[in-house]
């Protein structure tokens, strides 16, 4: 496929959901800066990706609770941009950097909930309001949910709660920017098996069949189940949707 001279930003894009992410827009053609937190031969490997897919790629390391170091980011990325791809400007935000905690609500302690909340609703309000400055008119917001903001169960209350939270800023995103062009959708998966939360859901037997058991398709979800859909949402398909809450579950707990 030609490539694209649209650019999208995914943070959290070196490992897991991220990653694939990454790899789905680049096999549509566009070019893709991803963010890692620490893992900097992880994030290497994922831009030979891109570049093997056709496209071209770069990484940044991001930690994407720390609201202080945004605008010493967005000055990387300016040069970045220009220097890998000649460009000033991106099109699309994905929204995907995070951690996962599974505790139940009694014994989530400040430290956890904080930690949770910089990265999952502080990080995602202040680094989308900081990347509009670069983000061309016409261009696209994800958000990454999950089912759980949907369904409950026991133990993650806080993560959870900070998805909500995001879901409902992703409403007034696509409401504030769409004088712009600007569309914000939210992308929410369900169980995945992924090395997230320890890899609780791919290497425990047990969960696996939990999950699989609840689930209309009959399966736990996988990587590449998700990074097509965040990938479609951003062509022009795709351009008439936005406020839009997109579950990829296999109709968990449905």
């Amino acid at each position: 496929m030609a490539t694209s001279n649209k650019i999208a930003l995914v943070t959290g894009g070196s490992r897991g959901l991220g990653r694939n992410m990454a790899l789905a827009l680049a096999q549509k053609g566009f070019q893709v800066v991803i963010t890692y937190n620490s893992r900097q031969d992880e994030a290497a490997n994922v831009v030979a990706a891109i570049a093997a897919a056709g496209s071209k790629g770069a990484a940044l390391q991001l930690n994407a609770g720390d609201v202080k170091s945004f605008q010493g980011f967005f000055t990387q990325l300016k040069n970045t941009l220009q220097e890998t791809f000649g460009a000033s400007t991106f099109d699309f935000l994905v929204n995907n950097a995070g951690t996962g905690l599974t505790t139940p609500f009694t014994s989530v302690t400040e430290a956890q909930f904080d930690d949770l909340m910089n990265i999952h609703l502080k990080g995602v309000f202040f680094f989308t309001q900081q990347a509009l400055s670069l983000m061309n008119d016409g261009g696209r917001i994800i958000n990454i949910s999950s089912g759980l903001a949907r369904f409950a169960l026991p133990g993650s209350s806080a993560y959870a709660m900070m998805k909500g939270g995001v879901e409902v800023l992703t409403r007034y995103l696509a409401r504030e920017l769409g004088q712009r062009g600007i569309t914000a959708n939210v992308v929410a998966p369900g169980a995945i098996a992924t090395d997230f939360n320890g890899g609780m859901v791919r290497d425990n037997p047990e969960m696996h069949a939990r999950v699989a058991a609840n689930t209309a398709l009959g399966r736990v979800g996988m990587p590449d189940d998700i990074g097509g859909i965040v990938a479609f949402l951003c062509t022009e398909e795709a351009r008439w949707i936005t406020a839009q809450r997109i579950e990829a579950s296999g109709g968990m707990f449905i």
